[in-house]
């Protein structure tokens, strides 16, 4: 199948899953709130699709992160039903969701790795993995700013917003589980990476 058309189904798969998400969301504030910083970021792929081709292993890491943050978006990151299912089958103080998304969320440092290669002159190598760790400490960082306006805008204390339920070392753990995400992509993922990076002829791999 070719690229194009792979990148195709993964749009269509993400416009029904936003779709989706839109009807009869648990409370329409917070679905802006969460599913705008996304909708921006496949806007901006978009706009970028033949300026910046990035290879299918990325558009299908963003593609994961757009449904992943539609789905907490529709329901809240506290209730979404498989995590209120495997907190009350295993008895968990909290539903976590967020937590998982947050772990998974460590994945976009392949995206930020693949930018970098491509769009800047570093040699493919340490400095490329320290830099693409460092945005995606950032943004993991920008999530949590968001979640804190979130939480203002919507006139509901923190606990019974945006997955934080009661815990004050929320952040820390989201952005901790970030990292970790970061760390074990890089460690699975990156030899993969490099196969389709090479596959784009962008740099000199001898």
């Amino acid at each position: 199948m070719k690229r194009k058309n792979i990148h195709l189904i993964l749009l269509i798969i993400v416009i029904a899953f936003f779709i989706w998400s839109f009807i009869k969301p648990a409370r329409y504030p917070i679905w802006i709130v969460e599913v705008g910083p996304s909708v921006i970021a496949i806007l901006v792929v978009l706009y970028y699709y033949n300026k910046v081709r990035l290879t299918t292993l990325s558009y299908c890491i963003i593609a994961l992160l757009t449904i992943l943050t539609f789905i907490g978006g529709h329901f809240t990151y506290n209730d979404v039903p498989l995590f209120d299912w495997i907190q009350e089958t295993y008895d968990f103080k909290r539903n976590h969701y967020d937590r998982f998304g947050h772990f998974i969320k460590g994945l976009i440092v392949i995206v930020f790795r693949e930018i970098l290669i491509l769009k800047s002159a570093l040699p493919i190598g340490k400095w490329v993995q320290f830099l693409a760790i460092n945005m995606t400490l950032s943004l993991s960082a920008f999530y949590e700013i968001i979640e804190w306006i979130a939480s203002i805008i919507s006139k509901k204390k923190t606990k019974d917003f945006v997955g934080a339920q009661g815990d004050i070392w929320d952040a820390q753990w989201d952005m901790a589980l970030t990292l970790l995400g970061t760390i074990i992509a890089l460690v699975l993922l990156t030899g993969l990476h490099n196969r389709y990076i090479k596959s784009l002829k962008v740099k000199d791999w001898s």
